[in-house]
């Protein structure tokens, strides 16, 4: 067998049909057909089950791929990154999440660019799930995320634990309390924006819906659950994640697809939402944002790059970003990607 066969059958796989298989690929129907007949008589197995519509792979055409399927992202991985050895490129592409951006990132390219004046830059907005993907790629050579992702092809270090501040519109009651307490938010409609979602342990305790008249009492986090449930969903959104280590369940929720439309929610009284402190100067007219008692309320920040090639910029980029925190008063434990 070879990497035409194990394509055409993939892709035959992936549309469960010849002709778009075909026009995706570029290739004739009968080529398509024939390289995967020849991958089938190589293997004496048949593995597509050519008499539905649409298409359906047999059991042993399910059991193949899956597995080949992960054997040919390593072998376009180990590709990528082999000819990115052997012809390093100028440009430092680098991935970003919009949170990281309205914080310290453009102070941090800007303190790049003065000590490496030759330095050539591309930013590429693109979420933490999908950075993992685009450093394989070479996409991007390095990504600014908020979560910490496990992956054998690359490594990751943490940069700092920002905290999250409350979003409010001005209206709101709340909108001029300076420290507040998750609890006191319950009662209030939650705006969920992220879109990677936590790989977190199931059971995770969760209050019973919060009742108005604990809200007014201000019980803390251990007197106002007497009775915490636990559920057999893991807890997972991020936000939702937060409320939840307190014993607390917002007692409505609206998912929106990105955090400017958040805030634009916020803004017009539609609810309410955490974000890092860093966004605190986006819609100041119309939004309220402020402090939460919470110390361990915080969004991480991580920088990812692949494990067995590290651009040659990279080390310089990091060294900014540290002199832009001593700058501002960061507090920050140094630390380097393993060559």
């Amino acid at each position: 067998m070879d990497i035409k066969q194990l394509n055409a059958f993939i892709t035959i796989a992936n549309h469960k049909s010849f002709s778009a298989a075909a026009a995706n690929t570029g290739l004739s129907q009968p080529s398509l057909s024939r390289l995967l007949k020849q991958l089938e008589t190589e293997m004496e197995v048949e593995l597509v089950d050519r008499y539905h519509r649409p298409l359906h792979l047999t059991e042993a055409g399910m059991f193949f791929y899956d597995k080949i399927s992960a054997i040919l992202t390593e072998i376009e991985t180990v590709t990528s990154m082999t000819q990115r050895l052997s012809a390093p490129s100028s440009v430092l592409n680098i991935g970003f999440v919009p949170s990281v951006l309205y914080g310290l990132l453009p102070e941090i390219i800007a303190m790049l660019k003065q000590s490496s004046p030759d330095i050539e830059v591309n930013l590429k907005d693109i979420s933490s799930y999908q950075q993992i993907d685009a450093l394989k790629s070479g996409e991007i050579d390095i990504g600014f995320g908020r979560f910490a992702q496990k992956d054998p092809w690359t490594q990751q270090i943490l940069l700092r634990h920002e905290r999250y501040v409350v979003a409010l519109s001005k209206a709101h009651p709340l909108a001029d309390v300076q420290e507040q307490r998750l609890i006191d938010l319950a009662n209030n409609r939650l705006i969920l924006y992220h879109q990677t979602h936590l790989p977190i342990a199931k059971n995770l305790l969760i209050s019973p819906k919060v009742s108005k008249a604990s809200l007014r009492s201000g019980k803390n986090k251990s007197e106002s659950v007497d009775n915490p449930i636990s559920t057999n969903e893991p807890v997972t959104e991020p936000l939702l994640h937060l409320f939840a280590q307190y014993g607390v369940s917002p007692y409505m929720t609206t998912p929106v697809s990105d955090l400017q439309v958040a805030l634009g929610l916020v803004a017009a009284g539609e609810g309410i939402t955490l974000v890092p402190a860093s966004l605190k100067t986006v819609r100041t007219e119309q939004i309220s944002y402020q402090r939460l008692i919470h110390e361990d309320v915080t969004s991480p920040i991580y920088l990812h790059t692949l494990k067995d090639f590290i651009h040659p910029k990279i080390p310089d980029l990091l060294a900014a970003t540290y002199r832009v925190y001593e700058k501002r008063g960061i507090t920050y434990r140094k630390q380097k990607f393993e060559s």
